[in-house]
């Protein structure tokens, strides 16, 4: 799970390894301090945004398709603030976005987090589902266009 979580973003074997062990080296170093309710999820957090570093390494000058796309879809949903003051928004924005899923079916849930947590392309999506392409971006739209109403309706603005 957790190389799969970094190869969804760096699609490089050699990288994916590299991140994977970088996350376990960070867990056994914080584990101690720390109380993780989900070990899994703890792990998958630390690879995610290793892997997300590393991409932004290689990619210094010069943006990379591959996670683009999926954090583009998700446009005005998905602040790219890096702004200390904006942490509070961001943790509040994350609580909403948790709510909003828990009110999902497992089926969404499973196919939103793995486009925009993941990464995963939406034809690897529709086929460990057992979904038609089309499903699944249809899925994803009308998913994204209720989370921006959700949002707005709780005061996000975007």
């Amino acid at each position: 799970m957790v190389r799969s979580v970094a190869y969804g973003i760096l699609k490089n074997e050699a990288d994916s390894e590299e991140c994977e062990n970088d996350a376990y080296l960070s867990a056994w170093e914080s584990i101690p301090p720390q109380r993780p309710a989900s070990l899994g999820a703890y792990l998958g957090r630390i690879v995610r945004n290793a892997a997300i570093g590393k991409l932004e390494y290689y990619t210094a000058e010069k943006r990379s398709r591959s996670l683009e796309t999926p954090l583009d879809e998700l446009g005005d949903i998905a602040s790219g603030e890096a702004a200390p003051e904006a942490e509070l928004e961001r943790a509040e924005l994350s609580r909403l976005i948790e709510a909003y899923l828990r009110g999902k079916s497992r089926a969404k849930r499973v196919v939103f987090v793995r486009r925009y947590w993941y990464c995963d392309p939406i034809g690897k999506i529709a086929k460990d589902k057992g979904y038609s392409e089309s499903k699944v971006k249809s899925m994803l739209m009308r998913m994204r266009n209720e989370l921006k109403c959700y949002l707005e309706r709780n005061g996000v603005n975007l």
